[in-house]
């Protein structure tokens, strides 16, 4: 018996087949034949998908990145210095 290679999907492909599959218009096994995927596959990228959504709008808008905070504030402290 060979050894069996697993396949690495992208995330824009699990994210364009778990979206399909949460829209409903068509069952999962027909998805999963269409994108040559495992149905429980399907089933699995749309369960995290939708567990994830919420995430998306946890505070109704999109705040800067911590990185962005801590960047703007040495700018600050920098300018302080050059003005002193």
């Amino acid at each position: 018996m060979g050894k069996i290679e697993r396949r690495q999907h992208s995330a824009a492909y699990k994210a364009k087949v778990a979206i399909e599959a949460a829209k409903g218009q068509r069952t999962v096994p027909e998805i999963a034949k269409q994108y040559t995927v495992h149905p429980s596959q399907v089933f699995a990228w749309k369960k995290i998908l939708m567990d994830r959504l919420p995430e998306l709008y946890a505070d109704g808008r999109a705040g800067p990145d911590r990185t962005d905070e801590e960047l703007v504030a040495s700018l600050y402290q920098q300018i302080g210095q050059l003005q002193v």
